[in-house]
């Protein structure tokens, strides 16, 4: 089938996104944010004391990766817009409320650990959250298929990104706080990935070459944070997420094995040319992201020696 509208598509998978809005009910648990943060640790330091980074007990990485987690968190109003604009459909706005209420939930979880370990400049933090919230810069995927594959890999990114900073708290509380959110995103993932999955047997021609639209621009929702690119830098080099990663756990696990679009067949000539840059850009992920992991090495080795 091929499917002549952005809006035809919406429409015809309408039954499945009320399979998998069934199925993430069923399966997603109900959570406490003020269950997690650790409270007691309020006592320890006080949000209104000056925050210098010599006293930082957090890796600049890490530090880096809950501020980035945290501001795109606080942008949720922009990403609800967008896809509250693509989807006009009542059952997919109402997939767009409970992700949007979940989200934020993760948003007031981390900001309340954050406060009371004072793992940042908090003066900062709001200075940024301002910047973040007023600039109002957030992915504009031009059709549905576009946003549901972009959708699908940066929530994955999102997940990884959060488990893995997790793992560099060394701090129980901040394990079980990003490890908690990280479960949610694998959930969103997992909605977004399969309803990908049912576009391309509806429409492979169009849902391909919407994948490698997205696969080679594809950037993580932070561009408007102020000093992103510093901050993608440290998150790099703290090993949470990095172009291999990237490749290893999102490019490969998802586009070529779980959606197959090497195996793809009946594509019409447009869409098996957007395959073949598929595949050509996830090898120079691949190829890029290890070279500057190369690069990085010797300096993480000084840096601990």
């Amino acid at each position: 089938m091929t499917l002549t509208t952005s809006r035809d598509l919406v429409d015809v998978l309408t039954p499945e996104v009320e399979r998998l809005f069934e199925r993430h009910l069923a399966t997603t648990k109900s959570w406490m944010p003020h269950d997690l943060v650790p409270w007691e640790r309020a006592a320890e330091t006080s949000p209104r004391d000056a925050w210098h980074e010599a006293e930082a007990t957090l890796p600049g990485g890490v530090r880096s990766a809950l501020v980035v987690n945290l501001l795109t968190e606080d942008n949720l109003p922009y990403y609800f817009e967008t896809i509250n604009r693509m989807f006009a459909n009542e059952i997919w706005r109402e997939w767009a409320r409970r992700w949007t209420a979940e989200e934020m939930r993760h948003g007031i979880v981390i900001r309340d650990y954050i406060t009371v370990t004072h793992a940042v400049d908090l003066d900062d933090l709001e200075r940024a959250r301002m910047h973040q919230v007023c600039g109002a810069q957030v992915p504009q995927p031009d059709t549905a298929v576009d946003t549901l594959a972009y959708v699908a890999l940066q929530e994955l990114a999102t997940r990884i990104s959060h488990r893995n900073t997790g793992n560099l708290l060394e701090d129980d509380a901040g394990y079980r706080v990003m490890a908690r959110v990280a479960a949610d995103e694998n959930l969103h993932y997992l909605f977004y990935r399969d309803l990908v999955s049912a576009a391309l047997e509806l429409d492979p021609s169009g849902t391909v070459c919407a994948i490698e639209r997205q696969v080679r621009t594809f950037e993580m929702p932070g561009v408007g944070i102020p000093d992103f690119n510093s901050h993608a830098t440290a998150i790099a080099a703290a090993g949470i997420y990095d172009l291999v990663l990237h490749h290893d756990q999102v490019l490969v696990p998802v586009v070529l094995r779980h959606w197959g679009i090497e195996t793809i067949e009946g594509l019409n000539a447009e869409a098996e040319l957007a395959r073949e840059r598929i595949v050509g850009h996830i090898a120079r992920i691949g190829r890029i992201g290890r070279r500057l992991a190369a690069r990085r090495a010797p300096v993480s080795t000084n840096a601990s020696a």
